[in-house]
């Protein structure tokens, strides 16, 4: 390959990366959440001992919900809400 492509190919590259960088930041926290979904995440994994199979942010007004979907070693499933403003579950 001729040495100017590599450098448009590796330059194309960079570019993609930091875009996916940023999309990837910006999923993971609400318009003005004090509470990112990662760290309710990681709450609700660690208060309940289940790993969240499903995560979702649901806006309701100003007010933005993380829904989370819950799953133990028993199998049991279950949903839990997360307050996205102060980390208060439901």
């Amino acid at each position: 390959m001729k040495p100017w492509r590599t450098l448009i190919l590796a330059a194309w590259l960079a570019g993609a990366a930091g875009a996916l960088d940023s999309t990837v930041a910006a999923a993971g926290a609400a318009p003005g959440a004090q509470v990112s979904m990662d760290q309710a995440v990681k709450m609700a994994e660690q208060r309940y001992h289940a790993k969240v199979v499903k995560a979702e942010a649901q806006r309701n007004g100003a007010q933005t919900v993380y829904v989370l979907r819950l799953l133990n070693e028993a199998g049991k499933v279950w949903t839990v809400h997360v307050d996205a403003s102060n980390g208060a579950m439901q």
